[in-house]
């Protein structure tokens, strides 16, 4: 039974560190940044837990006490999925983000740990009745806690997130833990049982609460990728009803209105009509990031003569997509489930307008879509003349610059036309806002006919100052660059 209540414990760490990326995602995002905390702190309360264990259990060598060491462990896990969103709501925006990432870590998953770090040593304890196979016996038991820990991954990673929501998966986690308890010492029963009803309640609390919020137009899904938030709201300035979509701790990723779901809600997504200036006569478009499908949308209904392929990485975006942004098979559409990345290493045919829109938040960057052989590969799959237009977000001078030159320097070695537009204010440099880079073999300079695509491209920027260098698969300092200043708000 100690073997089972073993295993037990070390699926329930790896499940926990897994669903914490998904906690911290809205708030902090899930750059490398975030990731090495979570990694660094569970790593450090684990080493923090065997020592404490192993000292413990030299002075209590009973299962009662282990039992109890673990029934805590479970009401620690519980208490993650209670105070998550306070406690992250609270850290947000109070300093930068490597020390938000590691004092949010401390203080949500850093209990759990360090009691369920305590578990192998004091089993060994429990176990070694005869010292001459005492490496042996440790050797079995730590390989049982792996193995569970392994089990503990593959269920996370490929069940329990893409089908349960973080919360539930806390509470799930927090019962396994009581009958884990139990199985290593059936003492305290009364108290166990309380606590797994406790937990089961709390699952059934979480899966209505989810209910009604759905019904209210909120909700709160863990896709294969992401951990996406939609809900309704209305238009600052307008009070048009919207329906957004939120994957990063930067505010609306995608957006809908309710009264017309082809037209563009979000000011970066109406800079992407620039592509009918630079190609009036494109054919093909390429999308890279489908998301809300928002301009994919907006082209299907505009440009009657416009195939559009789009690639998304996640399933479970584009369902949402289809449930509630008015997503719809069409003759012209065609969706491709891949990594960017990998499907421009692969493609064969041409496009003459290709969009980069795979920025789910500022903290989340797929750098490999930002180095010069991504580049190359972009410039690789355009017809004669097409062009590309990315959506980042950045200033164009001052701290929060360095990303934006960098992508710009790269696109530079591939494309010998390359220009930007700032979607607010092009007048103050140092302001942190949406950014479309395009770039091409050669980029018109005539008047636009249109008075909308006239204006914008009167938010051209100056070629930006400095010298930094582009980004390659071999070496892609994005986190570094981004983490320069504090979090910001996506517009």
């Amino acid at each position: 039974m100690l073997h089972c209540s073993i295993f037990l414990c070390g699926a329930a760490l790896m499940i926990i560190e897994l669903t914490g990326s998904r906690i911290l995602a809205p708030f902090l995002g899930t750059s490398l940044i975030v990731w090495t905390s979570l990694i660094g702190i569970i790593l450090a309360s684990l080493s923090l837990g065997a020592w404490w264990g192993g000292a413990l259990a030299d002075r209590y060598p009973h299962h009662r006490r282990l039992g109890q060491i673990v029934l805590a462990a479970a009401w620690a896990t519980a208490g993650i999925g209670l105070s998550k969103t306070w406690v992250l709501e609270f850290l947000q925006g109070t300093g930068n983000l490597h020390t938000l990432a590691i004092v949010a870590t401390i203080a949500l998953f850093a209990p759990a740990a360090v009691l369920l770090g305590m578990v192998p040593p004091f089993a060994v304890r429990l176990c070694l009745d005869d010292p001459a196979h005492g490496g042996r016996t440790a050797g079995m038991l730590y390989a049982i806690s792996t193995i569970g820990s392994i089990f503990g991954t593959f269920l996370a990673g490929f069940v329990l997130i893409a089908w349960v929501g973080s919360t539930s998966i806390l509470f799930i986690t927090a019962a396994t833990l009581v009958v884990a308890s139990w199985l290593a010492e059936p003492a305290n029963r009364l108290l166990k049982g309380a606590s797994l009803a406790a937990f089961g309640l709390a699952i059934i609390f979480c899966n209505h609460h989810d209910s009604l919020m759905a019904q209210r137009g909120f909700l709160d899904r863990d896709t294969p990728y992401n951990r996406v938030l939609v809900y309704t709201s209305k238009e600052e300035g307008t009070s048009r009803p919207t329906r957004e979509m939120v994957t990063g701790p930067q505010g609306r990723q995608s957006a809908m209105y309710l009264d017309d779901p082809t037209e563009l809600a979000l000011p970066y997504t109406r800079f992407y009509r620039l592509a009918e200036y630079f190609q009036p006569e494109m054919r093909r478009m390429l999308v890279l990031g489908g998301g809300g499908f928002s301009f994919p949308k907006y082209g299907l209904a505009h440009y009657p003569d416009l195939q559009i392929d789009v690639v998304e990485l996640d399933p479970g975006m584009t369902a949402l997509a289809r449930s509630h942004f008015g997503l719809t098979d069409h003759p012209r559409l065609r969706i491709i489930e891949a990594d960017a990345r990998t499907f421009l290493n692969q493609v064969e045919g041409r496009y003459d307008v290709i969009l980069c829109d795979v920025f789910t938040s500022h903290y989340s960057i797929p750098f490999h879509l930002v180095t010069v052989e991504a580049v190359e590969r972009m410039r690789a799959a355009l017809n004669p003349g097409g062009v590309v237009l990315v959506n980042l977000l950045a200033s164009p001078e001052g701290g929060s610059s360095r990303f934006y030159k960098a992508v710009y320097a790269t696109f530079k070695t591939a494309f010998p036309a390359v220009r930007s537009y700032a979607v607010f204010d092009p007048t103050d440099l140092y302001q942190w806002q949406n950014l479309i880079l395009a770039a091409s073999a050669d980029l018109p300079t005539a008047a636009a006919r249109a008075a909308d695509i006239a204006s914008m491209l009167t938010h051209i920027l100056p070629a930006p100052k400095g010298n930094i260098p582009p980004f390659t698969d071999e070496f892609a300092p994005v986190d570094r660059y981004l983490a320069d200043f504090g979090l910001r708000t996506n517009h």
